[in-house]
């Protein structure tokens, strides 16, 4: 059964060891910031790293986010796998409301996520590519649709060569 906590009882029961802190964000969201005490379990990959896991059914395990919503799915994943004895529990608001309760947070990098800047790049190259279209250059129109196309890929597959770039970027080091 999964229940929900705020960001300071979680602090509390990781500062007295009775419960685990699941982060379900993606790698390069948690690489950004993090809560110290936190595992990196991505959503995405969650219920085949949690399936092969052995942690201590006396933990309480705490399942958190960026806002709350992920953290809930991962909750629903494990409670319907059975094989898990803990508490479930979603920490709600996620790291958003840590940070707002003014808790510490691990920061390594600086800036965007990658998937974030990906967003930003291929929304304003396709939005001037349609406008240059419109303007009379009617073949920029087909290097649009490709870009379009690049996007639905990377969202069905998970690969993305703009994200694979960006990563290597000074910036984002």
């Amino acid at each position: 059964m999964q229940n929900n906590i705020t960001a300071e009882q979680a602090l509390e029961w990781l500062n007295t060891g009775e419960a685990l802190l699941v982060d379900v964000r993606e790698p390069d969201e948690f690489k950004q910031s993090h809560i110290a005490y936190a595992m990196n379990i991505p959503l995405s990959r969650f219920a085949e790293i949690m399936a092969s896991m052995n942690l201590p059914a006396e933990k309480k395990l705490i399942m958190q986010c960026l806002k709350g919503g992920r953290g809930e799915q991962a909750c629903q994943i494990v409670t319907e796998t059975k094989s898990f004895k803990n508490k479930i529990y979603n920490m709600e608001g996620g790291i958003t409301a840590w940070k707002e309760a003014n808790l510490p947070i691990v920061t390594i990098g600086s800036g965007w996520e990658i998937m974030r800047q990906v967003q930003v790049i291929m929304g304003f190259l396709i939005f001037v590519l349609i406008v240059l279209g419109l303007l009379g250059y009617v073949a920029v129109f087909f290097v649009a649709a490709f870009f379009a196309f690049a996007l639905g890929f990377a969202g069905l597959t998970g690969w993305c060569g703009l994200a694979k770039i960006l990563k290597i970027m000074p910036w984002n080091k």
